[in-house]
């Protein structure tokens, strides 16, 4: 009787005993929230759990219901909703990720980590749920240790249920270990230390690393300044403009006294024509930066672009002036030949040759001396001041000769184009030639077109045959180049391809409008003796106004 009613007794209070959980681990239910992740057409794309490890609204989950996301929200353990402001990191082997929470500040709620590299031989899996959340201790089925310290507990399937999937797994401390995970093809429930989410760090390139492009969710700017400035410069070509907002939002806010940010949003205005809070942007960048000198230079760089390209007349506090003489309060701060240097291109802007040209004839005794800039630029001043040819051509030739290899491309184009423009073709030939190697044959389309007409005042039609062939292939809709081409085929009696030449150019719209290819054509088909087709490409020709026609029509017609 005894026996039967002390197994009773033990079969009454089991339940009792089996939740009298930890304080620790009760409290760590506050730091567990549902996560949802969201398709672009808007429908549920995963849901599942996390939970809180920082003071800013940092958290962790599995990583594989963000990849395909573009979007996702969670709500904390007292049903409030907030949205997944961006990625800190994952990994993708051990499918965890680290993310921050937008306006989620409440650092009671972080979940601390361990610190005992010792693996825990009982565990507590903690759920979600509003008014009670499920807390289960169970033992791993094993544990295997990664890199060198972490922990990898692998559970009982029957230990784990679906709805516990990315709730936290914590010691009796209440203890982060880690977060309930199984891999979405179903497989053994296991989790990998937390404590590598700390080991997730963020570069300027992580913007473009492909596995944090999986998600749409974007990648949080570094905490380094230098790696977030040029994260801040990749965000500007890569996203959007909402979320290169957001990149210029966190950039300020973590880098209060660095110039990048405030530049960033003030070229942001200047080029939606806002330049009274440009101009406010950039006095709060002056007042704020460490380093007020690149302030200033930051801001005559802008008031300078702003007064060349004419964004805004009638922004009258900007001008030409002001922009010399924030140059000119960068330089009192800090004396360097880069804002002496921006002094000198407002003054050629305001046609004050001679001024430019004696402050950057100054400047080649300075650093600057080492690039070609300094020497082109002299150049051009002395050109509007119509120095001698010899002058021009010695700051041309400095300017090529101040550096090697590719950072020389841009003066030997010019100096080439100044050769072309005096009647030295040859020279200017050889400059062409240069400049083509130095661009790896890979220039653009107007450089092959320039290099065909200097090729043909020379007679050197078959590589103008190449360049005229190289800029149609970069720009195939341009039937002007084609019209070049087959004028060049006729001249040298490839009457063939000279038809197919215009033939194809007439297939680009509005080229039937163009002249020249029917006269082409029209010569190369009679000159064929394919008189009938070739009169008739002559008459669209007359058709079109072409005085060229009648004596062609007369000549071929007989």
């Amino acid at each position: 009787m005894k026996k039967i009613f002390k197994i009773v007794f033990a079969l009454l209070f089991l339940p009792l005993i089996a939740q009298a959980q930890p304080g620790p681990v009760k409290k760590a239910a506050q730091s567990v929230f549902t996560l949802t992740t969201y398709n672009a057409d808007g429908t549920i794309h995963y849901t599942s759990h996390g939970v809180f490890t920082g003071n800013g609204g940092e958290a962790i989950a599995m990583w594989h219901p963000f990849q395909g996301a573009t979007k996702a929200v969670i709500i904390d353990a007292k049903g409030k909703q907030y949205d997944v402001d961006a990625m800190l990191g994952v990994s993708e082997n051990y499918d965890v990720c680290r993310f921050r929470i937008k306006g989620y500040n409440n650092a009671a709620t972080a979940l601390p980590l361990t610190s005992d590299n010792t693996a825990a031989s009982t565990v507590y899996l903690v759920g979600y749920d509003l008014k009670k959340p499920e807390i289960k201790s169970v033992a791993p089925l094993r544990t295997e240790k990664f890199m060198t310290n972490y922990n990898y507990y692998v559970f009982k399937d029957v230990d784990v249920s679906g709805s516990m999937l990315g709730c936290p797994v914590v010691n009796a401390a209440g203890q982060l270990l880690g977060i309930v995970q199984r891999p979405d093809n179903g497989g053994e429930a296991f989790s990998a230390d937390a404590r590598l989410t700390t080991t997730f760090k963020l570069y300027g390139l992580s913007i473009n690393d492909q596995t944090m492009r999986a998600t749409g969710i974007r990648t949080a700017l570094p905490s380094d300044e230098k790696e977030a400035s040029l994260m801040l410069v990749l965000a500007a070509s890569m996203t959007d403009s909402l979320r290169y907002n957001e990149y210029i939002d966190d950039y300020i806010k973590y880098f209060p006294t660095a110039t990048d940010g405030y530049n960033a949003r003030a070229t942001q205005m200047v080029n939606n024509r806002k330049l009274a809070d440009a101009d406010e942007m950039l006095q709060t960048e002056v007042k704020r930066a460490a380093k007020k000198d690149v302030a200033y230079s930051n801001y005559a760089a802008l008031v300078y672009n702003a007064c060349i390209l004419r964004v805004d007349t009638t922004f009258t506090k900007w001008n030409l002036d002001k922009a010399y003489d924030l140059a000119g309060e960068a330089y009192k701060l800090n004396a360097q030949p880069a804002y002496q240097h921006q002094q000198a291109q407002v003054l050629y802007a305001q046609k004050k040759y001679k001024e430019a040209a004696d402050l950057l004839t100054a400047l080649q005794k300075t650093d600057l001396g080492k690039t070609g800039e300094i020497y082109y630029e002299t150049a051009q001043c002395k050109a509007q001041l119509k120095a001698p040819k010899t002058e021009i051509m010695a700051l041309l030739d400095s300017a090529v000769n101040a550096q090697k290899g590719a950072a020389s491309a841009p003066y030997v184009l010019a100096r080439g184009t100044q050769y072309d423009a005096d009647g030295q073709y040859r020279k200017a030939f050889l400059d062409y030639l240069t400049y083509d190697s130095l661009m790896n044959y890979n220039a653009s389309a107007d450089f092959y077109y320039t290099k065909y007409k200097c090729e043909m005042k020379i007679r050197q039609y078959q590589p103008a045959l190449n360049d005229i062939a190289h800029a149609i292939v970069l720009t195939r809709t341009e039937p002007v180049y084609y019209a070049e081409m087959a004028s060049l085929q006729l001249r040298v009696n490839k009457l063939d391809d000279a038809v197919k030449t215009c033939d194809l150019a007439l297939t680009i719209k509005g080229a039937d409008q163009i002249s020249d290819l029917f006269i082409i054509k029209g010569i190369a088909l009679c000159e064929q003796k394919k008189t009938a087709e070739g009169l008739d490409a002559l008459k669209k020709a007359q058709e079109l106004g072409d005085s060229r026609a009648e004596e062609l029509i007369k000549k071929y017609g007989k």
